[in-house]
């Protein structure tokens, strides 16, 4: 699950984390030179994952490659060779050493939230009307949803959803540890004017240490999602399609802020609503992502000799220190703020910055798009690649089924979400075997 840092509307020192405010060289706490922290890279909207550029483009050198002794950074988009719209060729850098990492350490999980009890499936001969309870299979179920025996909660709809549109997939799961999904998705496909298929998926995760974190990521879904229905079909570049979808999402989670709430009387120093977006279009030989937050969107070629690859890059404190060459991944993950992200949608957000990245595979495969409780358990590229089912083009739900039960298997420590997009889009009509 997301983390918000505690002062949601000011940037923070990338030394010792102390509030900034506007305009500051210096921090007041450390004495930090902030001049010595670089802006973050601007987007690279289309990258090529082919080994050859366009022949009409006047391709520049790449740039140079920086210095320091940091370890490289985990394996991405750009680490496949290709080139960038701007005709940059991308460099390819040692792959990132494998390693699986939990999103705390795990006396801390132990503490945080005691363990479910054991739930037995239901007995599918149970009449509707006299639903049994799950745990201890004797008592009814109130209204409540709660059983009239032993007490103990009925899952809801919302702790295992499976949904599949076409060819895409997508499963969301409460996981062993909390007691509600935060998490939400919206899968669907439609066509482009010239009648070829588009597929799309839009996962949300909602940040726990917000208000009714479940609201705003389902309210982000469903307004991306048909965002991107609408403009799609009207022949609006996936691209800026995308970049719209996000936009739409994070109105829609700054108007919860402004709804009446009665729980927000009883805590009224609660953040609002926020949650973070990540998001897939399939159009047209484009493949396309959208995010804002630290859930990741992965490449897994079905030819598996080829290199997975990392399409997003985290919004998050962890990220920021690597960015800015203050640590290697290994000792910014290792941090207990490397979870604490940096930007995210809802009315406490401190600007919001839409990334957007098109790419042009030139083989097939699918791209996985998740919340951090299935990459926590197979963060680099290779580790996703291992996990997933080889067919996975051909059968997303499967695949999606196998991707959530390696979280679960792992620990679950948190809510699981992943949809799986084939590429290229099938024909309409295609869809799960």
């Amino acid at each position: 699950m997301s983390q918000m840092p505690q002062q949601a509307a000011l940037p923070r020192c990338p030394s010792c984390a102390e509030p900034l405010e506007a305009g500051d060289l210096f921090c007041g706490a450390c004495g930090y030179d902030l001049s010595a922290v670089p802006a973050p890279p601007a987007d690279q909207p289309t990258l090529t994952m082919t080994g050859a550029p366009d022949g009409d483009v006047d391709w520049p050198e790449p740039e140079p490659a920086t210095t320091g002794g940091t370890e490289p950074r985990a394996h991405r988009a750009a680490d496949v060779p290709g080139t960038d719209s701007g005709g940059t060729p991308l460099a390819t850098p040692e792959p990132a050493a494998p390693g699986v990492r939990f999103d705390r350490p795990a006396e801390a999980a132990e503490t945080a939230e005691p363990e479910e009890y054991p739930l037995q499936a239901p007995d599918p001969r149970a009449e509707p009307a006299a639903q049994v309870c799950v745990a201890c299979r004797a008592g009814r179920v109130d209204g409540d949803g709660y059983c009239e025996n032993c007490g103990h909660a009925q899952p809801r709809e919302r702790d295992h959803m499976e949904r599949e549109s076409g060819p895409v997939a997508a499963i969301s799961d409460r996981g062993l540890r909390h007691h509600r999904n935060e998490d939400d998705f919206t899968v669907a496909h439609t066509a482009l004017p010239d009648g070829s298929p588009a597929a799309l998926a839009v996962v949300c995760d909602g940040v726990s240490s917000a208000t009714r974190p479940d609201e705003a990521s389902t309210a982000a879904s469903r307004a991306a999602g048909d965002v991107l229905l609408a403009a799609l079909p009207r022949g609006t570049h996936p691209q800026a399609a995308m970049h719209e979808a996000i936009v739409a999402a994070a109105k829609a989670v700054d108007a919860l802020a402004e709804a009446p709430d009665g729980g927000r009387e009883h805590a009224p120093h609660q953040n609002a609503p926020a949650c973070t977006i990540v998001a897939s279009v399939v159009a047209s030989g484009l493949l396309v992502v959208g995010w804002v937050g630290d859930s990741r969107a992965y490449w897994v070629p079905d030819d598996r000799s080829a290199p997975a690859a990392r399409l997003t890059e985290d919004d998050s404190w962890a990220a920021q220190m690597v960015a800015a060459g203050l640590m290697n991944e290994a000792e910014a993950y290792a941090d207990e703020r490397a979870h604490a992200i940096t930007g995210w949608l809802g009315a406490d957000a401190y600007e919001l910055e839409p990334h957007t990245a098109s790419f042009k595979p030139d083989r097939s495969g699918v791209v996985l798009v998740c919340t951090d409780g299935l990459w926590n358990y197979a963060e680099a590229p290779g580790e996703m690649a291992e996990v997933l089912p080889p067919d996975a083009a051909a059968r997303p739900l499967h695949a999606a089924r196998v991707l959530v039960g390696h979280a679960l298997d792992a620990g679950g420590h948190d809510n699981v979400t992943v949809a799986v997009v084939p590429f290229p889009a099938p024909p309409q009509g295609a869809g799960s075997a």
